[in-house]
């Protein structure tokens, strides 16, 4: 069993890296530049963040073939940081505990890579590293309750009171990121592109490489989790077996 689990995770980084080489040449090398959408005006510009940016077809989208894999793999992590919590407050049973602390551990690191490639997204296309738009703002505040979690966690001493309020604190947080997904269709007049839309965005090539990103990056959300499950395993064992020559 934990062979074959070891077998799937290296090939989950290979497909991952083949994935992701793939998208990389598709977005650079083969798919025309996005257009932008819904924030274009009467002269052909796009209003941004109270300044007119005059340059409607933005080749530095192209950084959104990556960006937008990267938080939508954020998002489907996270939704196993409330699952496992989940299962922890139904059972108590320590693994599930474990399994939500490593997801949100990689979580962070998704988030992180989210806000670095979109905010040098917003510096070229918008002149400006941040604007409190509502995809950016929840998005923020996603961030900042993850942080929260492992503050959270480091303030509990008791092993179980941390494990039981962590659980219901990551599910709680969890309900910003369906949120987040959503806020630019609940809001259309938010200046954040919809890069997947009814009746327009991308076209076939485009498409094909941002859904290839997305399987790529999510094969490296999965290698990633396993690495640290083994990784943590390995460790309450150690655990284990100081205690017990200890005893």
């Amino acid at each position: 069993m934990a062979m074959d689990r070891n077998r799937l995770t290296f090939a989950a980084v290979v497909v991952g890296g083949l994935l992701t080489t793939v998208a990389f040449v598709l977005a650079f090398f083969v798919a025309a530049p996005v257009l932008a959408n819904n924030t274009l005006t009467a002269g052909g510009g796009a209003l941004i963040g109270g300044k007119l940016i005059t340059n409607p077809v933005l080749f530095s989208q192209k950084i959104f073939f990556f960006h937008v894999p990267v938080a939508i793999t954020s998002f489907v992590i996270f939704f196993f940081t409330a699952f496992y919590g989940v299962r922890f407050l139904m059972t108590k049973d320590k693994r599930f505990d474990t399994k939500a602390r490593i997801a949100t551990e990689i979580t962070l690191v998704f988030v992180a890579l989210t806000m670095i490639t979109g905010d040098i997204w917003t510096r070229y296309e918008w002149g400006t590293w941040w604007v409190w738009e509502p995809r950016l703002t929840t998005y923020f505040i996603m961030m900042m309750l993850v942080i929260v979690y492992f503050v959270l966690r480091a303030s509990i001493e008791d092993e179980e009171r941390r494990a039981v309020y962590a659980s219901a604190f990551g599910i709680l947080a969890f309900l910003d990121a369906p949120l987040s997904f959503a806020i630019t269709r609940i809001v259309p007049s938010g200046a954040h592109p919809v890069v997947l839309r009814a009746g327009g965005g991308l076209d076939a090539v485009q498409l094909g490489g941002f859904l290839i990103g997305l399987a790529g990056m999510l094969c490296f959300g999965y290698a990633i989790y396993q690495l640290r499950i083994r990784e943590e395993t390995a460790k309450e064992r150690l655990e284990v077996l100081k205690a017990s020559l200890e005893g």
